[in-house]
């Protein structure tokens, strides 16, 4: 397909992510305050949205404690600068099986549980946008499983949407975009779907731009997109997404390091891609833009 240039283009900023990357920077945010000032910082430097997962502050482990959610929420929702919430639910769908000769039971660091208790945050939280993870798929672990049947993704859908929260559906491979357009058909989710494109995540679509144009040749015209490239090709992918049409995410989620050798800050991850976007000629858009396309509400929490 032509190349049709995306000239008003909306910055995400995936804030800390899950991974085991509290000690390989000081900059990745743990506690909910550190956190939040972190994405309030993305936000004054030109994202529009912001994604957030929570850590427990002590260890920086992953958590899907409500209470780090909600305080992470208020907190943004508190800040004199405006921006989009989006929150992670990808938690409670990991299973560690037990090698390859004893695979069960599973092993440390399983989290399974089911459609409600995962979107507890979301519910209580009310973010304009949560993540659904459309697909099950291995990761770099040998033995970890991120698992979503489509009977789990059936049920978190239609939460969402009951809710009002707007799912990013996260497409790891073509074929979780195969699966959120059947979402889409048997009414789940809405037609004006927005989805993330994730490149480079062992073992999902790797980072080469056939493979993106490939997943890019598979979302339908009416949704919105936007696209990450992992680690070094971050900056890569926020002018291969504009260029095809889409949007973009940056963030120490994604990618540690401003250039070589030199650690990153969320806040200077997303300058620099504003410095790409407007470089390429284009415009950098706000949160009221993007609540006005996406058909958006911003509420407070419940309470």
């Amino acid at each position: 397909m032509p190349l049709a240039m995306n000239r008003e283009v909306f910055i995400t900023c995936a804030v800390t992510g899950a991974g085991a990357t509290q000690d390989r920077s000081p900059h990745v945010p743990q506690s909910p305050q550190d956190i939040a000032e972190s994405a309030i910082a993305a936000a004054e430097a030109g994202a529009a949205i912001v994604h957030c997962h929570v850590r427990d502050p002590e260890t920086g482990a992953p958590s899907r404690d409500v209470a780090y959610f909600r305080e992470v929420t208020e907190r943004i929702r508190a800040a004199e600068v405006d921006v989009v919430l989006n929150l992670t639910a990808g938690m409670g769908g990991d299973i560690v099986f037990g090698g390859v000769e004893a695979p069960l039971p599973v092993a440390e660091g399983t989290d399974m549980v089911g459609a409600t208790e995962r979107l507890a945050h979301v519910a209580e939280c009310l973010p304009e946008i949560c993540t659904l993870d459309c697909g099950t798929m291995n990761f770099a672990e040998a033995d970890y499983v991120m698992t979503n049947t489509p009977g789990m993704l059936q049920a978190m859908g239609r939460m969402m949407t009951e809710l009002g929260v707007k799912p990013e559906i996260e497409a790891f491979d073509t074929g979780h975009l195969w699966y959120a357009k059947q979402l889409v058909k048997d009414g789940v989710l809405e037609p004006d779907a927005l989805v993330q494109l994730c490149m480079g995540v062992p073992w999902g679509a790797p980072d080469d731009l056939n493979t993106f144009m490939a997943m890019v040749n598979n979302v339908p015209d009416d949704w919105t997109f936007s696209a990450f490239g992992l680690g070094r090709n971050q900056m890569a992918y926020v002018a291969a997404s504009v260029l095809a049409g889409g949007h973009v995410r940056v963030g120490l989620e994604d990618n540690l390091m401003l250039d070589k050798g030199v650690l990153a800050t969320n806040a200077q991850l997303v300058e620099r891609a504003v410095e790409i976007v407007e470089r390429m000629g284009a415009r950098v858009i706000g949160p009221k833009d993007v609540r006005d396309r996406l058909r958006l509400t911003k509420r407070a929490p419940k309470g």
